[in-house]
């Protein structure tokens, strides 16, 4: 009889289940990697409890300070967006307030572009303001206002590419010149671009000057889960200090990720370039098809020649297989009123009324844009804004819905 199944001398059947001395033998190998969970970690000795580091990932101390499991994720997410460290936060949402808790501080500026995330700009309206730290809302397709309006309070810039509903690609390379120049750091949201249109922390490949943003957030509930089921999201940086920073906000706030998520997420990231570049075939078939429909005003897709910053997409992303994503957005002529539009949303079959994006079903949201903006951007034209998250149905399916739902407006 092996050692470890000599009978245990406890006589009571609990005690002797919670402290069962069987240990399954090393070298086991598959594709999908095991799932550890643990809210309490076990030490072998005081001494090891008193010595054993977790900020570094060499060691572990306790389940929201990382597993085997959540370090895998990290280190992978790395890989994805070429950097060098990373935090798993409970939501693309949590990853902005991480961001922002662990830099700002009282009588500290953060500025913000007009067409951002719109949880980003009120977490900014309601909480940090509360906390007497202030915001101002940028130009994203015009980096002189941005740089004008850094001021000695500026602590921290965000960048979004492309815009968050009506999707213009700003200069990201210059926005984040300005950055440089003026000392502050910069955060982008990269969920749109997922590592794979261009790499947040090199944005200019080849060019060897290191330039690139300084933080860069991904809700990984959207193209890295795949699924429209998990909520997650990362903060990666390549900068040791700033990390730190982070992370101790991170630890002080017990952001923590659930196991079976991260395994979901690690199931899901092998097939995700195949995924974004099927999202974007699609997306950009149906753009282009929405381009001849009079119904339309104007269509909103970086990789179209007309919509707003497509040179800027071009230069960085134009020339990689799957650089623009799987969302595009429509402007509904301002001759149909609002409640057309609504009744347009409501017609359609295979584009489902839903938040959120990235996953295998095509989704869609009507927004009143002029309540999201400072003012009417003037490169957009005017009427109904609605926006389309492409998923991975058949091309002609989903312009057959589209069209049939058309008939809503007449």
């Amino acid at each position: 009889m092996s050692p470890a199944l000599v009978p245990n001398p406890m006589t009571d059947l609990s005690t002797q289940l919670i402290h069962h001395g069987y240990t399954p033998p090393a070298g086991f190998a598959a594709p999908q990697p095991g799932v550890f969970k643990a809210s309490t970690v076990i030490f072998p000795n005081v001494a090891a409890m008193r010595s054993t580091e977790w900020k570094d990932k060499s060691g572990y101390t306790y389940g929201l300070h990382g597993t085997p499991t959540s370090f895998m994720l990290e280190e992978r997410l790395c890989t994805l967006e070429g950097g060098l460290q990373c935090l798993l936060v409970p939501s693309g949402l949590a990853a902005i307030a991480n961001v922002a808790l662990a830099l700002l501080k009282t009588g500290d500026e953060v500025l913000i572009p007009d067409n951002a995330y719109g949880p980003n700009k009120t977490l900014a309206e309601g909480e940090l303001k509360g906390w007497g730290i202030t915001h101002r809302f940028y130009d994203p397709m015009d980096p002189s206002d941005l740089s004008a309006k850094i001021s000695s309070r500026t602590r921290l810039v965000w960048l979004e590419a492309a815009g968050s509903v009506t999707l213009e690609f700003p200069d990201l390379l210059e926005l984040t010149r300005v950055c440089r120049r003026h000392g502050v750091i910069s955060a982008l949201d990269n969920t749109w671009g997922a590592g794979l249109a261009f790499q947040p922390f090199d944005l200019e490949p080849g060019a060897g000057t290191g330039l690139g943003v300084d933080v860069s957030v991904h809700a990984l509930t959207k193209y890295p889960s795949g699924g429209g089921d998990v909520l997650m999201g990362s903060v990666i940086t390549r900068d040791v200090g700033l990390h730190m920073r982070l992370k101790l906000c991170h630890m002080r706030l017990g952001l923590g990720v659930a196991a079976n998520d991260v395994e979901a997420v690690l199931r899901a990231l092998p097939s995700l370039e195949l995924r974004y570049q099927a999202h974007d075939r699609c997306a950009r078939a149906l753009a282009q098809w929405c381009t001849q429909r009079p119904e339309f005003a104007q269509v909103l897709h970086p990789a179209l020649p007309a919509s707003p910053g497509h040179a800027h997409w071009q230069a960085l992303c134009g020339a990689a297989s799957g650089g623009a994503a799987g969302l595009l957005s429509v402007i509904v002529h301002e001759r149909y009123r609002p409640s057309q539009v609504d009744a347009f949303c409501d017609a359609l079959r295979y584009f489902k009324l839903g938040y959120s994006w990235g996953g295998p079903m095509s989704l869609v949201v009507p927004y009143e844009l002029a309540s999201m903006r400072l003012a009417w951007p003037s490169h957009l034209a005017r009427g109904t804004l609605v926006r389309f998250s492409v998923g991975l149905e058949a091309v002609a399916d989903l312009q057959a819905d589209l069209q049939q739902a058309l008939t809503r407006l007449a």
